[in-house]
């Protein structure tokens, strides 16, 4: 039956390009998840009236999450190829597009993590602090817990943001679904390995927000 609706598919070569997706989204995920939660307790903590209040670091640490979250990502892959190229000795594959995937989503989430932080409730910090916590209890038994639901959130929608990157990255050579549905899809006419492909993105895309809603909601103690 999926053979007569979809006669140009290739079973095989679909799964294969669903397995570098995943990988390429999974990876990426989970180190965008650790760099960005250390940029953003960084920003947060050196900023005015913090435990690490320092105008100087803040302001470097600041400058570049902006840079690299403002550049396009196509572009980002491009300016990295050097970068790439020294730590894979290629631009091809799907390792090769985790530097640019990784580089491009940690500021972004930095960001995101910074907005999670300011909303807790400052007393709970202070309270902290007059207790004379060190700054590593403060940051692990306060401000990653109270934050929880919101850096879950974030990471998930930047999680989903990692899925189109990584269909871009197959454009020029990653692999995975984006290399399928532009390279045998749309290069080749075949407008029905680019509809699968499609549909495969999506399908990764609700189940991870289904994932991430459902942990957003559990974490949350309101």
């Amino acid at each position: 039956m999926l053979t007569d609706l979809f006669p140009n598919v290739e079973w095989d070569r679909l799964w294969e390009a669903t397995l570098q997706t995943l990988y390429m989204t999974a990876v990426s995920t989970v180190i965008t998840f650790i760099l960005g939660l250390a940029l953003g307790i960084i920003l947060f903590l050196t900023s005015p009236y913090q435990l690490w209040a320092n105008k100087l670091a803040n302001w470097i640490t600041g400058a570049f999450v902006n840079v690299f979250r403002s550049i396009p990502f196509i572009i980002l892959v491009i300016l990295l190829i050097p970068f790439t190229t020294f730590l894979f000795d290629s631009i091809l594959g799907a390792n090769a597009a985790l530097p640019a995937l990784i580089i491009g989503a940690a500021p972004f989430y930095a960001r995101m993590v910074l907005i999670a932080l300011r909303e807790i409730d400052k007393g709970v910090i202070e309270a902290s602090r007059s207790m004379g916590a060190k700054t590593s209890t403060i940051i692990f038994k306060v401000l990653i817990p109270e934050s929880l639901p919101a850096l879950v959130s974030g990471i998930t929608v930047t999680a989903v943001a990692l899925v189109g990157y990584t269909a871009m990255a197959g454009i020029i050579g990653a692999g995975g679904l984006g290399d399928l549905a532009f390279v045998d899809g749309f290069q080749r006419g075949r407008t029905d390995v680019t509809f699968v492909a499609t549909i495969c993105v999506l399908v990764i895309v609700f189940i991870i927000q289904f994932i991430g809603d459902f942990f957003t909601a559990k974490f949350d103690k309101r």
